[in-house]
């Protein structure tokens, strides 16, 4: 582009016999395409840090996009938005894209945690996205490559950064909602346009409630190593102060069912798209994690 730019500011300036009074050259900051990292950040930076920060941006547009196809508002098979109005699921979807070469998010509900709990998790569900997109033989290479972009594994940036980013992209009006408990011990994304009065139902029960037990089981199972003689006196100190962890989050998690999502389960709140994110997030209280600024914010 700067090469093109500057071909046809020659050719102005020799129609025009303006030689002596014009250059036709063209700063590569003065580029505005998003792609290139002079125009988009500007500053003093060198050419190899300004592609170091493209590369990640766009690793993160593209993990970014991935969500989007997960819950099914795009697709790898359509151009354009797919689900993007109220109430629409996995029918609706289906009947645009018959055979899609990605699922998308049965549920409407995609847990985002720390381990590897649920086998539709965030993490999870994107490994399959990079293998559907770019192929099997390149998988463990391109995930390499995202992962040194982004400066952490993907696991790590879908816990820690994501819905910070998504916040960020959409200028605190975000479209995906995190369910997030008091200590983010427990964090699940949902669509808003496929929100249905059961959904937090659905978060409750197929994914809060099982998160609970599957603690619980931990917990047990660390029990035993800590009691276990065959053990080695390392592992069972580690052990023990597992269970002290697993103890903390199972009680945070079962007074955050009790006094939170319970309750909103069981008023099954409705919602209206046209109301925007400022009116209609707040209406779920302790539930969703906080977006400082939401309610300060003009709409």
């Amino acid at each position: 582009m700067q090469r093109l730019e500057e071909e046809n500011n020659r050719i102005f300036i020799d129609a025009y016999g303006l030689q002596d009074e014009l250059t036709p050259d063209v700063p590569l900051e003065e580029i505005t395409l998003t792609c290139n990292p002079a125009y988009r950040y500007g500053g003093k930076a060198s050419t190899e840090e300004l592609e170091t920060r493209l590369r990640a941006d766009t690793m993160a547009e593209f993990l970014h996009y991935a969500v989007g196809c997960m819950f099914g508002r795009y697709s790898l098979d359509a151009p354009g938005l797919i689900l993007a109005n109220q109430g629409e699921g996995l029918a609706d979807y289906l009947a645009r894209i018959p055979e899609p070469s990605f699922d998308v998010d049965a549920d409407n509900v995609i847990p985002v945690l720390e381990g590897d709990w649920f086998a539709d998790d965030i993490t999870e569900r994107f490994r399959k996205f990079l293998r559907v997109t770019f192929g099997e033989a390149k998988f463990q290479e391109n995930l390499a490559f995202i992962e040194a972009a982004l400066g952490k594994d993907i696991r790590k940036w879908f816990t820690k950064d994501f819905f910070d980013y998504h916040v960020r992209r959409y200028k605190k009006r975000p479209i995906y909602w995190m369910f997030s408990s008091p200590k983010g011990t427990f964090n699940a994304l949902i669509y808003m346009h496929r929100y249905r009065p059961d959904t937090v139902s659905v978060v409750l029960n197929d994914y809060l409630r099982e998160f609970i037990s599957k603690l619980q089981a931990e917990r047990g199972r660390l029990e035993k190593l800590v009691d276990d003689p065959s053990a080695m006196q390392s592992q069972r100190v580690k052990a023990q102060k597992d269970v002290a962890v697993v103890i903390k989050q199972i009680a945070e998690l079962e007074e955050w069912e009790r006094e939170v999502v319970f309750p909103l389960a069981q008023a099954k709140i409705e919602i209206d798209l046209d109301d925007g994110v400022k009116r209609n997030y707040p209406l779920f209280g302790a539930a969703l994690r906080q977006i400082k600024g939401l309610e300060a914010a003009d709409e």
